[in-house]
């Protein structure tokens, strides 16, 4: 729990600035061949699959084209193992439409050496996320 809370910390603070501070203390949380998936038909989808510490940064720099805050209203974990899968409410606000939506994410975690390895989100409501954008 400890490197995802550090993560979470790090991530809203890169998402803020836009991708303008520095991504290392990201990195430093990520395992060199950290692979995210992220569901098709959002609009930071992109592949699809982001790749390595270079792919992460590239998926941040497009998530941070679409959002200007994210807030973590409240997370509960549940832990097996290298397993940590994070049930999240979370306020996004959009750049371009100042627009907010609150939503539920479930992500699941592997966590290999002390770092993430793998991410996998699940968002509840995909369509209010698109709207938020537009």
């Amino acid at each position: 729990m400890a490197v995802m809370n550090r993560f979470y910390a790090a991530e809203a603070k890169y998402v803020a600035a836009a991708g303008g501070t520095d991504f290392t203390e990201v990195a430093a949380l990520l395992d060199p061949e950290v692979v995210l998936y992220q569901a098709p038909g959002l609009p930071f989808t992109g592949t699809g699959t982001w790749r390595g510490h270079q792919g992460i940064q590239s998926f941040f720099d497009r998530f941070s084209e679409l959002w200007q805050s994210m807030d973590v209203i409240d997370a509960r974990s549940v832990v097996d193992g290298d397993t940590v899968v994070m049930l999240l409410h979370v306020r996004f606000r959009a750049r371009t439409t100042g627009r907010t939506v609150d939503t539920r994410i479930a992500q699941v975690n592997t966590i290999t050496n002390g770092r993430i390895s793998e991410f996998r989100p699940y968002y509840w409501n995909p369509s209010a996320i698109t709207k938020a954008c537009s």
